[in-house]
């Protein structure tokens, strides 16, 4: 009888020294949101699949993204280019010769580290000293290419070298003529594109925060030479905007300038937006003022004429751009963050996921409060109407309250339960997430009521 009682002990001692960011991964992988990819084969490293719930709140995060940089506005247009370019691209984009971080080994224990992040990098063997005190013997640095290399045909030698491309933005640049001339756009105008990225990371880690397969949310925003500095803080202030109105809070975002010491050489100011994770102050988004270099670099390289004529005042020259960069993965890890909260009620902890109602996996769930007297048969056929407009999450296992608890969990807004009083006057039970408040409203009314709370 003693044993069980060391093991629930026990269990309840881990549970105790578990961190809040521990618990939402462990959340994520019990719920459906994110798992380790290929897990049954023991993983590989760094790598994440991405379940039902977390595949419907990433969509989400992209349709918002899209639909405030280009749905919503008529100076911005759509792009959807290659993974795979010419390898010339990478070449004259510099990546070839200068994407690179300093690399060293541990003689010790076999381990890689970035050689300038030494300090925040923990040995596998002692994990509470990191490479400088753990004893090891540390490699000179090397640079090491974050591009992943492989070969386009049959034939595996040097002519056939491509790239799986390590950023959107160039797909972008080589496509500019083709976007302006067919959507009949003039500068200023942006092109926007959602599309997988990948970095041979040294060190990825953070959960999904660093990895080496990841989805890019760029604009590149084309302007004319002297009006950047003014477009540059136009797009600093809109995508801080953005970040707030999917419900970041603003004491847990702020700016980064790029000192002279991390600027880029081609780039005239570079501001990141920052978010404050467990694991520290990390960027979440970078904007920047590219110059025109991108443009010019590809027109010397290609003999092709990417200058613009402007009609009004006969000037004809190479638009600088303005970048925004968002990581779509670190935006998905940032509301998690963001919206994962634990508090008391009634002596049990709540665990509650509150994430912005647009990008909530499921809207509303519907439940019957118990399995007879044609609850379940009005519950699913309320379910089936309330799908025409809203993703609808059903459910008739267990107590009610439970039920409660697990679309808590996972970002629900609201919950519908479908009870007695329903089968007499047509009212049901709707509950707020986050306040717990219940209140009766008509099934007539429900779907007007719904759009309005959540602000759809």
């Amino acid at each position: 009888m003693q044993q069980p009682e060391r093991k629930d002990t026990a269990h309840r001692m881990a549970a105790k020294t578990e961190t809040p960011m521990d618990r939402m991964v462990s959340l994520c992988k019990r719920r459906g949101f994110v798992f380790p990819s290929s897990e049954i084969y023991g993983g590989l490293g760094s790598t994440w699949d991405y379940g039902p719930l977390g595949a419907e709140l990433k969509r989400n995060i992209k349709d918002a993204w899209w639909s405030a940089m280009v749905h919503m506005r008529d100076d911005i247009e759509g792009l959807d280019a290659a993974i795979l370019m010419h390898p010339r691209v990478w070449e004259t984009s510099g990546h070839v010769a200068n994407f690179t971080d300093p690399l060293v080994d541990c003689k010790t224990c076999k381990s890689r580290f970035r050689a300038d992040e030494l300090d925040s990098a923990r040995c596998p063997q002692k994990p509470s000293k990191s490479p400088h005190q753990c004893g090891g013997e540390l490699t000179e640095a090397r640079q090491f290419n974050l591009m992943f290399k492989t070969f386009m045909g049959p034939v595996e030698d040097q002519t056939a070298v491509v790239y799986l491309r390590p950023e959107t933005a160039q797909g972008i640049y080589v496509n500019f003529l083709n976007v302006m001339g067919p959507s009949r756009q003039k500068i200023p105008f942006g092109i926007a594109q959602i599309g997988k990225a990948f970095r041979n990371e040294i060190t990825p880690g953070n959960f999904i925060f660093r990895t080496r397969e990841f989805e890019q949310m760029e604009m590149q925003f084309f302007v004319k030479p002297g009006t950047d500095g003014e477009w540059f803080e136009y797009w600093r202030e809109q995508r801080w905007a953005w970040y707030l109105n999917l419900g970041i809070r603003p004491d847990r975002l702020r700016w980064h300038e790029h000192g002279s010491d991390e600027l880029a050489h081609y780039a005239r100011a570079a501001y990141d937006i920052q978010y404050e994770f467990p694991f520290g102050w990390k960027e979440l988004e970078g904007v920047h003022n590219r110059t025109d270099f991108d443009l010019s670099r590809h027109a010397e390289a290609t003999g092709k004429d990417l200058s613009v004529f402007e009609e009004e005042t006969k000037e004809k020259f190479i638009p600088f751009i303005i970048e925004t960069s968002a990581g779509c993965d670190r935006t998905l890890l940032t509301v998690l963050v963001n919206g994962y909260d634990e508090e008391e009620v009634k002596g049990e902890t709540r665990v509650v996921l509150r994430l912005h109602p647009r990008i909530a996996p499921f809207k509303v769930a519907v439940f019957p409060l118990v399995n007879r007297d044609g609850m379940p048969e009005l519950a699913v056929k309320l379910a089936a109407d309330l799908r025409r407009k809203f993703k609808v999450f059903y459910d008739d296992k267990g107590a009610v309250g439970r039920r409660y608890r697990r679309q808590d969990e996972i970002g629900t807004p609201y919950a519908i339960t479908v009870d007695s009083e329903t089968l007499q006057n047509r009212t049901v039970t709707l509950r707020d997430r986050d306040s717990m408040q219940q209140v009766r409203v008509g099934i007539d009314d429900l779907a007007s009521q719904l759009e309005t709370r959540l602000g759809l």
